[in-house]
């Protein structure tokens, strides 16, 4: 038995390497879930809501610390291993082929179903809002709603706190801090990032409900877990 399990998961692992990342399809697009009608608009550019929110921006901007913007920087990728701090040592994708390749497609997800948002809503990001406004993030040009990093920082706690609800309230925090550093890096205003985190679980409701998405999470959990010794 417990060579039939090896074997399983060597070629699940050959079909899952790392190396298709690139090729990863994500589980969902926008014409499977239309954040256009499932969002509120966001804040005018001329609205009460977002001179509020500049203002937030700019306060931050000079009270943050160093250990601030290095944390914005460092949540500036997107991928699943920015957990590793709650996950522990083992946490690593060359030990986590399957799991790997799976949360690939889930951070492809979040692009594929809120980019189509982002280009129709066409939000400024604070700096293009006012010039007062330095990012200490890598400067984006895309629309600012909902936040892409705060949506799939919450779609892969949710996925991930799944997988290991032991350490759910870790896993979960550090999924709110990922969006927060996009208010901190300057790169983002406040209705992005509650607009990201609805829908990052709205995203993660609606692909959980896939007997693909299933299927393929139950072999990423089993690996985890097994990594893991739980």
């Amino acid at each position: 038995m417990r060579h039939l399990l090896l074997a399983a998961l060597a070629a699940a692992s050959l079909a899952f390497s790392p190396v298709q990342a690139g090729e990863a399809k994500p589980f969902a697009t926008a014409k499977t879930i239309d954040l256009l009608t499932l969002l509120k608009p966001p804040p005018a550019n001329d609205s009460a809501q977002t001179r509020t929110e500049l203002g937030e921006v700019l306060t931050i901007q000079v009270t943050r610390t160093p250990d601030m913007e290095a944390a914005a920087q460092a949540d500036a990728v997107e991928n699943v291993w920015r957990f590793a701090n709650v996950m522990g040592p083992n946490f690593k994708a060359e030990s986590l082929p399957v799991f790997s390749a799976f949360f690939d497609r889930v951070v492809e997800t979040e692009g594929a179903v809120v980019d189509p948002a982002k280009d129709s809503w066409k939000r400024p990001r604070p700096h293009q809002y006012s010039p007062l406004v330095k990012p200490v993030v890598k400067i984006s040009n895309s629309g600012a709603y909902p936040s892409g990093h705060t949506t799939v920082g919450t779609l892969m706690g949710i996925v991930l706190s799944n997988m290991v609800p032991e350490k759910r309230a870790e896993i979960m925090a550090r999924a709110w801090a990922y969006g927060e550093n996009r208010i901190i890096g300057g790169i983002h205003f406040r209705a992005d990032v509650e607009a990201g985190r609805i829908a990052g679980s709205v995203i993660a409701a609606r692909i959980m409900e896939q007997p693909e998405f299933q299927s393929e999470f139950a072999a990423a959990k089993a690996e985890l877990r097994k990594v893991m010794g739980l």
